[in-house]
């Protein structure tokens, strides 16, 4: 199990525990997570679960982004930064316990 903070651009955050082997995107949607849209239920093909990943301690311990990831990544409601990452391609793992992502303004 990991606790994930999902943080709201207004500055607001809440902690939602995650099992491991679902996606940070199953764990929002599960947890209620506004901002969280996922119309494509995590199949890569909407880009509304975007998040910036905060904690760069743990950015080793999350896989690159594949191709299509990437790709996905350039049409998402928000620009894209360098920690931008869809959460429906991020498995929960205990290692990722203590992982906060923000939710970009556009998808709240």
């Amino acid at each position: 199990m990991a606790v994930i903070t999902f943080e709201y651009p207004d500055g607001t955050s809440r902690d939602v525990e995650a099992t491991a082997g679902m996606s940070v995107m199953q764990a929002a949607k599960t947890a209620g997570i506004d901002g969280i849209i996922a119309e494509c239920g995590g199949d890569m093909v909407c880009a509304t679960c975007h998040v910036f990943v905060k904690s760069k301690e743990l950015l080793d311990h999350l896989s690159p982004p594949s191709i299509t990831e990437e790709q996905m990544l350039d049409f998402t409601s928000e620009r894209r930064r360098q920690t931008s990452r869809l959460s429906c391609q991020i498995p929960v793992s205990d290692a990722l316990d203590g992982l906060v992502v923000e939710i970009p303004r556009t998808q709240v």
